[in-house]
């Protein structure tokens, strides 16, 4: 600062008349003297720090931290250079398209012996798609997420794609075919039961074909909703053979062959302390240079639990719902009312434990390794952070929790040295329902399924661990609504979370714990020294290099990210809002109700304001009661709260019923004072009745007719005034 406080002062002095030496003596002398006085305590010290000459001020100016170098986005240039004929992009988000462009990929290579590429869309420039070669051929493997929108990493390329005028490298109008040399294929991944189903591979199919690219075999669609796999593996084999006869491959040629490894493990005798991953997800989470890091989902950050209580009924044993509070001051982290935190679960000790003996590697758990692609068909030399330890690797990085696929055991079949064990899999590889009775629906984990078959608990060494780790999905973080208000707590984000355990149909001696929801459950029992129960997962509560715990302060930390939506209240605050979140589905609205509140205390005025919230019994699972109550007090004639409570008579009822009830007031707000409609919760019944019965409320209440009300309902949405946040 000094510095360019005397540059200007010179400079002024420039345009002035010319002074004598005295001035210019007395005018330096001042400069100096002053630039003392500012830096006293730097130069001479202060009261509690004495600068000596055993103690000399550094001088060393230092370096700026700089982020990793800028990927290069060219992806044409580079399938020229590694001479690749096939190249596969994905969006991804919960890992699923990613994990499918690499199977197609690794198939296409050795089965095939086409040269093929993975990447992330996010990683390349996808204005080169007008260059594309004419001998090759490019997947899009493309899921949607929530109301038909695209996943993060493939915003950018939705935009470009959709956009009214899209420019692509060359220049040429959409209406001159600008992307007539490219050849593709397209398999769209969702949940039929969101309205929006598998919108962005469809979208992005059609727009391809309108700008003059030619689509191979047909559009493959997978559903979510517990037929994915095989939804994938039934259109793959048709769709290379339109492949094969579009790059002019003889399949009778083609090769099944031996499994052939993508990893590399390397068990490593000595490593620099500070360069192991104990499971932080980044390398900014190693920098111990007292810099800010930023943080998003590729580095999360470690945020202090400040609060948290169970929402339910104390009495009840078999459910639970907790409610949690984070702390993110300093983090940089932001957030606005409505939208989703990713919280970062890790697996249970005891699936750990589990998987690394079964696998033969109990005993060297804390051995450091490093695991590297040797897939020449993917672009990411590391999928996770290494090197690390064998614990760490199965704790944090792999979800171990999750069924393997049946092409997955199909292949671990041929591993396997007993025969009766070999028989089991290869059944359960080849035969869908067996698969889907013993492992789909059952929940079977890779550990629980290889437990079954070793005989007395034997390791079954005999399984490469390079493949254990193709198999297995990278744990990736859970989205929940964001229960609180930006305006209200804008450092502290809360959550509500309905606490998953079940016993499946197919084996009910056996019970499933939610990954995430029963890691929070266990640290809400941690932080109030509730008993844990013998039979629940535990935890390694310390983190990575006990990052997460605080013993002395009982403070727990849990990694998150910040994901914003478009689930948000009306700018204009005067205009009604009609809300439907039975359950769990309630927490964004109440941040949406605290912030209304919030506004209506400053003496604004706010529109009304009608909550419908449903549950089993008042006296059980009431999320929030006492809260809300003096929120509409608050709110006064303003508000609403209706509820349904779905086991309190003979008939249940729910939200949905009291939504028909309150059908013409409702179609007042919404229709004559432009109202803003709201739905969260479950998307496979209670969306669908809703949205149904708004669609009749439009007819009962404004007499248009069957095809006009789908039309209205329709129009609402696509202005915003219809917004949800749903899940199966």
């Amino acid at each position: 600062m000094s510095d360019n406080i005397l540059t200007e002062t010179l400079t002024v002095q420039a345009d002035e008349p010319m002074i004598d030496t005295f001035d210019l003596v007395f005018l330096l002398t001042a400069g100096v003297m002053a630039i003392l006085y500012l830096y006293k305590d730097t130069i001479f010290g202060n009261n509690s720090k004495i600068a000596t000459p055993q103690q000399p001020v550094s001088t060393t100016i230092p370096k700026p931290i700089t982020g990793p170098p800028k990927k290069d986005k060219d992806f044409i240039k580079r399938m020229k250079e590694t001479d690749k004929n096939v190249i596969l992009f994905y969006g991804s988000q919960t890992g699923t398209a990613e994990d499918y462009a690499s199977r197609l990929a690794k198939e296409g290579q050795q089965k095939f012996g086409l040269k093929t590429m993975t990447v992330d869309v996010e990683d390349c420039n996808m204005a080169l798609l007008d260059k594309f070669p004419l001998d090759c051929v490019a997947f899009f493997l493309m899921a949607t997420y929530g109301e038909g929108e695209p996943t993060d990493d493939a915003v950018d390329f939705w935009e470009l794609i959709t956009s009214e005028s899209p420019e692509f490298s060359a220049g040429i109008p959409v209406e001159e075919k600008p992307l007539s040399s490219l050849r593709y294929v397209v398999f769209a991944l969702g949940n039929k039961t969101y309205e929006h189903f598998n919108a962005v591979g469809r979208m992005i199919d059609n727009k391809l074909t309108e700008f003059g690219a030619t689509r191979i075999g047909e559009r493959g669609e997978g559903d979510d909703d517990g037929s994915l796999e095989e939804d994938f593996l039934g259109w793959k084999d048709d769709m290379w053979k339109a492949v094969c006869d579009a790059m002019q491959v003889d399949q009778s040629e083609a090769k099944d062959g031996d499994h052939v490894a993508a990893y590399k493990i390397t068990e490593l005798e000595s490593c620099d302390s500070n360069k192991i991953f104990h499971g932080e997800y980044s390398g900014q989470a190693l920098m111990v240079n007292g810099i800010r890091p930023t943080y998003d989902a590729r580095n999360p950050y470690f945020s202090p639990i400040v609060a948290t209580h169970e929402l339910f009924n104390t009495n009840m044993t078999d459910r639970n719902c907790v409610h949690m509070e984070f702390d993110i001051s300093g983090s940089g982290l932001e957030y606005e009312t409505g939208d989703h935190v990713a919280v970062w679960p890790m697996n249970a000790e005891q699936d750990v434990e589990r998987l690394l003996k079964i696998l033969g590697i109990w005993e060297k758990r804390d051995t450091i390794v490093s695991v590297e692609s040797i897939d020449p068909s993917t672009t990411k030399k590391y999928t996770f952070p290494v090197p690390a330890t064998y614990a760490t690797i199965f704790r944090y990085y792999l979800d171990i929790h999750a069924p393997i696929s049946r092409q997955s055991i199909a292949t671990l079949a041929t591993f396997v040295s007993t025969e009766e064990g070999k028989a089991r899999l290869t059944n359960l590889g080849s035969d869908k329902e067996s698969y889907r009775i013993e492992v789909s629906d059952a929940h079977l984990s890779l550990g629980e399924l290889l437990e079954s078959i070793s005989p007395n608990g034997k390791p079954l060494d005999s399984i490469p661990l390079e493949f254990v780790v193709e198999i297995l999905p990278r744990v990736q973080p859970r989205y929940y609504s964001i229960s609180s208000s930006s305006k209200s707590t804008p450092k502290t984000i809360h959550v509500t979370a309905s606490i998953l355990s079940y016993n499946p149909k197919t084996t009910p001696q056996r019970k499933v714990y939610g990954l995430a929801t029963n890691y929070i459950l266990q640290v809400h029992r941690k932080l109030r020294n509730i008993q844990h129960p013998e039979t629940s997962p535990s935890y390694l509560y310390s983190g990575p290099r006990n990052k997460y715990y605080d013993e002395g302060t009982n403070l727990i930390k849990m990694p998150l990210h910040v994901r914003h939506t478009n689930f948000k209240l009306p700018k204009n605050s005067k205009l009604p809002v009609v809300m439907v979140g039975p359950g769990t589905g309630v927490a964004p609205f109440r941040g949406f109700v605290i912030e209304r509140a919030l506004v209506k205390a400053q003496g604004e005025e706010v529109g009304e304001t009608v909550l419908f919230f449903g549950c089993r019994k008042r006296d059980e699972d009431f999320l929030y009661q006492n809260e809300f109550t003096e929120l509409f007090a608050t709110l006064g004639e303003s508000g609403k709260l209706i509820t349904a409570f779905s086991r309190e008579q003979s008939q249940k009822v729910y939200v949905q019923h009291k939504f028909h009830e309150n059908g013409s007031h409702i179609w007042h707000l919404i229709h004559n004072l432009g109202g803003y409609f709201y739905v969260c919760g479950d998307a496979k019944n209670m969306a669908r009745d809703v949205n149904t019965a708004l669609g009749q409320l439009a007819q009962s209440c404004g007499g248009m007719d069957e095809t006009s009300a789908t039309n209205y309902v329709k129009d609402l949405r696509s202005k915003g005034r219809y917004q949800e946040d749903v899940w199966s």
